[in-house]
C-alpha cells in the first residue's frame, strides 16, 4: 500500500486521475480494504452519481 492511499479519507475531496473513471470527482464516502488488500472507495459527485475506484486512481484535493 502506499503512504499517499492510506492518506485517503471519508469526507476528503478528490479527483480521479487513471481508470474508468479518469477526469471525475467528488467526496470519499466509503473506504475500504479488499480482500486481496487493495484499497477501494466509494465517491459521490457534486450531480448526486455515485461510483466506485481503486485508491491508487485518486488524488485528494486540498
Amino acid at each position: 500500500m502506499k503512504s499517499e492511499e492510506a492518506n485517503i479519507q471519508n469526507g476528503d475531496h478528490c479527483t480521479v486521475v487513471a481508470g474508468t473513471h479518469k477526469g471525475k470527482s467528488g467526496i470519499v464516502q466509503d473506504k475500504n480494504l479488499s480482500k486481496t488488500g487493495h484499497i477501494t472507495i466509494t465517491v459521490l459527485q457534486a450531480n448526486g452519481e455515485r461510483f466506485k475506484t481503486l485508491g491508487r486512481n485518486v488524488r485528494v484535493v486540498l
